[in-house]
């Protein structure tokens, strides 16, 4: 099967998403989002998950020692969540223009999550959320653009397990972005 086949687009809430590992655009704290109700990913997965997920990133961190570093991951299971596993990955927050700096931080975000998912023979299926691009204010064109870019080097590159790799989006506006990169490949 060639490696575009793998890809899918998918409109929806995340934390509804049967797939073996969801990924989470987390803040360097692991611990989920500290404001009560907030519409960010972050808070909407460990609102999902459940307590658990909390205390699951507590350990990792007090393990670590440290804030987690922009552009790695990190693996927690999904608790309540249909997914059996939360990947949680820090993106590049922008402050102005992108740098180059940055776009390499945000294509590490997201090969880290392929490389974590593929030391998981029981993950075969991965969605990504839009990492950076709500609070983080990355643009949403260019970071669909490297999104879709990182993944699809990634599958030609690797001896991959993966059946399918879900780019997940939320708005229509994200849902049109990767809609036309998908259409133009």
């Amino acid at each position: 099967m060639p490696f575009r086949d793998h890809l899918v687009l998918w409109k929806g809430d995340i934390t509804t998403l049967t797939a073996d590992a969801i990924v989470n655009a987390a803040n360097s704290k692991l611990l989920g989002c500290f404001v009560p109700h907030h519409r960010c990913i972050d808070n909407a997965i460990h609102s999902a998950a459940g307590i658990q997920l909390r205390l699951a990133c507590h350990r990792v961190m007090q393990r670590q020692g440290a804030d987690e570093p922009v552009g790695q991951a990190k693996l927690t299971g999904g608790y309540n969540l249909p997914a059996r596993y939360v990947i949680h990955t820090v993106g590049p927050t922008i402050h102005g223009t992108v740098r180059p700096a940055d776009e390499r931080l945000l294509e590490s975000c997201y090969t880290a999550c392929l490389d974590l998912a593929a030391q998981h023979q029981d993950i075969k299926v991965l969605a990504f959320c839009c990492i950076s691009t709500g609070v983080f204010r990355f643009p949403k064109l260019s970071a669909a653009q490297i999104a879709v870019r990182t993944v699809s080097r990634w599958l030609q590159a690797s001896g991959h397990h993966l059946h399918r790799v879900v780019f997940n989006v939320f708005t229509q506006e994200d849902h049109d972005v990767y809609a036309a990169l998908f259409r133009q490949s």
